[in-house]
């Protein structure tokens, strides 16, 4: 089989020309695909996110809590950051006592957002009250926290059923 030779110099000139721009219009249609493949239905929460949020070291986080109080994670496992929740940690074992929260009142719905008081365990919500963060709403998705090696602590973010405890060693 003979291999093709262009001859004109024109021929030799647009030959690789157009075979780069039909390649890379295939590629940016495979690329195109696989978008919106991994965009789907952006009203649920399944998306390409871990289920587990690694947080760190028990120790650490127990001091920084019992110092400056819980810790707010803003949007956890969705694209629009409507999954916001609250890290508490009570007691003094920093293995036991973790405890997640959604960051709005548990007589409000999600809307009311909460401001946390620096430094304290209080947050203001949005109609100016001022309320600790047991009265914090419980997470209704399992959100809870997991202790591995006695030593790293993880946010589990996993929709199940809510058949699951939303502290762990309280």
């Amino acid at each position: 089989m003979r291999r093709v030779e262009l001859r004109s110099p024109l021929a030799r000139a647009v030959a690789p020309v157009a075979a780069g721009l039909v390649f890379f219009s295939l590629l940016g249609l495979v690329m195109w695909a696989i978008a919106a493949l991994m965009a789907g239905d952006q009203t649920t929460t399944t998306t390409f996110t871990p289920d587990r949020l690694p947080v760190g070291n028990v120790v650490r986080w127990a001091e920084s809590i019992d110092e400056d109080g819980p810790v707010l994670f803003p949007g956890l496992g969705t694209t629009t950051g409507e999954r916001t929740i609250v890290l508490d940690h009570e007691g003094t074992n920093p293995e036991r006592g973790w405890v997640v929260y959604y960051a709005y009142p548990a007589d409000r719905d999600p809307t009311c957002a909460i401001d946390q008081i620096e430094g304290t365990r209080q947050f203001v919500d949005c109609d100016g009250r001022t309320v600790d963060v047991t009265e914090l709403a419980p997470p209704t998705n399992n959100e809870y926290p997991i202790i591995e090696d006695r030593t790293m602590l993880y946010i589990d973010l996993g929709d199940r059923p809510n058949d699951l405890t939303t502290t762990v060693g309280g």
